[in-house]
């Protein structure tokens, strides 16, 4: 699957770099959301292996409890990645201008990406980059909700419906060989008790694709 120009075009065409050159030390999804992102990762990242966040920030929602031998964040922001306590080393670079990460290829168990997804241009190359840094058997992890910062995402991201949009990043993973077939995970907002009690909904669902280097 290839996107086509149109497909690829932001409302803010302006370089990435000038958006994200000051720092957000705010959260871009709720708790429940937050609280099944680190379930997860606890559910499927081992101890002691070597992690890449790509497009991370400031927090990266691995678990507490879960030593790492070493984990590697990447993204727009310094001073971000610099607050994360979770990060053993960093780098900074925009994917959309190139999106050749440099690292090893198969030096990772496990590569993620957390509600940044939306903003990559050439999906085709980032994906194919994941699997060369991946390990045999290595996992990636892909996690968004339905928020975005709207004028920087794609097109194809943001004129699709939350069904279409599990839908293209299983189809991202299936465009480069050497993947297994894509895991959905797709859950409605988790609301807090207390809410629940009051009646009042909402809350940011949650959806991961995950799939592994064979």
């Amino acid at each position: 699957m290839t996107l086509n120009p149109t497909q690829r075009e932001k409302l803010d065409p302006t370089n990435d770099t000038l958006f994200y050159e000051y720092p957000r030390f705010v959260t871009h999804v709720d708790a429940g959301f937050i609280q099944q992102l680190t379930d997860l990762y606890r559910e499927r990242l081992q101890p002691q292996t070597q992690v890449l966040d790509l497009m991370s920030s400031w927090v990266s929602h691995l678990p507490d409890d879960v030593a790492f031998a070493h984990v590697e964040g990447h993204g727009l922001n310094a001073e971000e990645l610099a607050r994360n306590p979770r990060l053993n080393h960093y780098f900074v670079q925009n994917l959309n201008e190139n999106p050749k990460l440099p690292l090893e290829d198969a030096s990772f168990d496990a590569v993620l990406n957390t509600v940044s997804v939306q903003y990559i241009q050439y999906p085709e190359a980032i994906f194919s980059e994941i699997h060369r840094v991946l390990k045999p058997g290595g996992i990636a992890i892909i996690s968004f909700s339905n928020r975005m910062f709207y004028q920087k995402a794609i097109a194809a991201w943001r004129d699709g419906s939350e069904a279409s949009r599990v839908a293209l990043v299983k189809q991202y993973f299936r465009a480069v060989p050497g993947f297994t077939e894509p895991e959905a995970i797709a859950r409605r907002a988790q609301t807090p008790p207390m809410l629940q009690m009051l009646g009042i909904g909402g809350g940011d669902p949650f959806y991961a694709v995950i799939a592994q280097r064979e």
